[in-house]
């Protein structure tokens, strides 16, 4: 056979309708061939029967029976032909990057369309052809392409215009009436526009991912350029700061020493001043020591009698046991220290101003979330204020306390720093602070150091605690407002007293994962000892 398809010409094998290799080929009475379905549409779309070649009429339709014997020679030779133009085309590809016309036989022209039907490419002249012809009209055409090879399916020799959704692959309609029958079958060109929309979601689903990361880093780039310059500011304080603190502590280090100078000349004075009249005193001692020596010599008792008047009376002496020279350093430098104390408190209150100037400007406008209420306490309508009340009949929903008397804030952060500032005058006891929104609400909430709430408290009128942390905070002066500031990408959460700008507590190095929301307890009203309300106040 193999031989024989060299000896016989593609003319001899090529439907005159389709122009292309026979598939399923029928004779008719005058001799000629055809596809079976080419002259069955040719004849449904004509007034009689008649031979498209040499136009000879058949009375009565006859059965198209499939002639085998040409059927399978047309077989062999589709299969060397592909193969030989496959060959080809990978020939012309390769060197000009173009599909040429399959229909040429000497000078391959170039291909202006491919035929999805006839699995074949043609130039301008024979695609007129390929149109004008009946029956040809509705084949799909597209731009040139190569491997139509790979469009026939491989068993039947058919084209694949089908998809099996089932297996997820492409199929001819012999597939579908065989190995693929109780699949779910649909057209090529749905399959396509189906999975052409699909990859257009992907790709918008793509660029919109990708604009958000780019928004991202354009976040983040401008984070770090905040950062620089929050660190340069922080740096520059910092120096400011601590060079003010150094110059005091050398001021009072300077101070003290001469101080201490100061009491060591003058007891030094002094002693000089006893060492003199102890010498003067040893001198005329030893001047008497020498009289009384003398008069000691003299020999006979009569003359040591008539002597003894002549020796004058002993020189005034002072009693020494009592005098004694020391210096008192005692107190000196606990009084400098003091001093010291004072000094760079006064330079830490005049640059902590500034500081809390610089977390005011981070202030944000917080509300009070009703729905996040415990059911006694009482939320003002201007979503301002909260204070202890009745117990309320309210629906116990997923984001209300159940067991802790607080109170979310309705704004969340999730980065960045914020401010806000909260009245507490008039309260014996209340809780403010900050708290992860993943917080279980039907539990008592209790404060924890490294998960949260990081939560400020007052109890008893005068007991500051930072709860979650051991002892008691020392302040100085009661706060009638408390500002809190949290810086999340940080990890530090201060409390600030709003009116002297003093630094009541920071929980540092604490790990942010959730969005965290501002926390309000009034606290029980003690039978009206505390029934002033947290106020929300303006910075």
């Amino acid at each position: 056979m193999s031989f024989a398809s060299c000896l016989l010409s593609e003319e001899q094998f090529q439907c005159s309708i389709c122009l292309d290799v026979f598939t399923d080929p029928v004779t008719i009475p005058c001799g000629h061939n055809f596809c079976k379905n080419c002259l069955t549409k040719h004849w449904d779309v004509n007034e009689r029967c008649e031979c498209p070649i040499c136009k000879d009429v058949i009375k009565k339709r006859p059965y198209l029976r499939v002639n085998t014997f040409i059927s399978e020679m047309a077989s062999q030779f589709r299969h060397s032909a592909v193969k030989k133009n496959s060959s080809h085309s990978v020939q012309v590809s390769s060197s000009s990057g173009e599909v040429m016309c399959d229909v040429c036989s000497e000078t391959k022209l170039k291909a202006l369309k491919s035929c999805l039907t006839c699995l074949a490419s043609y130039c301008d002249t024979h695609l007129e052809f390929h149109q004008k012809m009946t029956g040809l009209t509705k084949h799909e055409l597209i731009d040139p392409v190569e491997n139509l090879k790979d469009r026939i399916c491989k068993i039947h020799d058919r084209p694949l215009e089908l998809f099996c959704k089932t297996d997820q692959r492409c199929v001819c309609i012999s597939c579908t009436e065989l190995e693929h029958k109780l699949h779910c079958i649909v057209p090529l060109i749905e399959q396509h526009e189906g999975k052409t929309a699909e990859l257009r979601e992907t790709v918008a689903d793509i660029q919109k991912m990708i604009k958000v990361r780019n928004m991202k880093i354009q976040e983040m780039k401008q984070s770090v350029k905040i950062s620089r310059e929050d660190a340069d500011q922080e740096r520059s304080a910092s120096v400011q700061v601590f060079t003010a603190l150094i110059r005091s502590v050398e001021e009072g280090l300077a101070q003290l020493l001469d101080l201490i100078e100061v009491k060591h000349k003058k007891t030094e004075k002094k002693a000089e001043g006893f060492i003199k009249e102890l010498e003067d005193e040893i001198s005329e001692l030893m001047k008497r020591g020498d009289e009384v020596e003398q008069l000691l010599l003299t020999k006979g008792h009569l003359q040591f009698l008539q002597n003894f008047p002549s020796l004058g009376p002993a020189p005034p002496t002072k009693d020494w046991t009592e005098v004694k020279v020391h210096s008192s350093y005692e107190g000196t430098v606990r009084s400098a220290v003091a001093q010291l104390q004072k000094t760079v408190r006064e330079e830490i209150k005049k640059h902590i101003e500034p500081i809390l100037e610089r977390v005011q400007q981070f202030a944000v406008d917080v509300t009070l979330d009703p729905d996040t209420a415990y059911p006694s306490l009482s939320v003002s309508n201007d979503k301002k204020r909260v204070f202890y009340d009745t117990r309320q009949d309210l629906p116990d929903s997923p984001e209300r306390f159940s067991q802790t008397g607080c109170v979310f804030g309705k704004e969340s952060f999730s980065a960045g720093k914020c401010y806000f500032e909260v009245q507490v005058k008039d309260k014996s006891k209340w809780e403010l602070g900050v708290a992860p929104g993943s917080i279980n609400r039907k539990k008592r909430v209790t404060p924890n150091q490294q998960t949260g709430p990081w939560v400020l408290a007052l109890r008893n009128g005068n007991e500051y605690k930072a709860l979650g942390v051991s002892g008691t905070l020392s302040l100085k002066s009661k706060p009638q407002k408390v500002g809190v500031f949290v810086d999340y990408e940080e990890g530090l959460i201060s409390f600030y007293d709003a009116d002297t700008a003093a630094l009541i507590y920071s929980f540092t190095g604490c790990n942010f994962t959730d969005k965290l929301f501002p926390i309000f307890g009034p606290c029980a009203n003690d039978l009206g000892d505390n029934s002033a309300p947290l106020v929300i106040t303006p910075v």
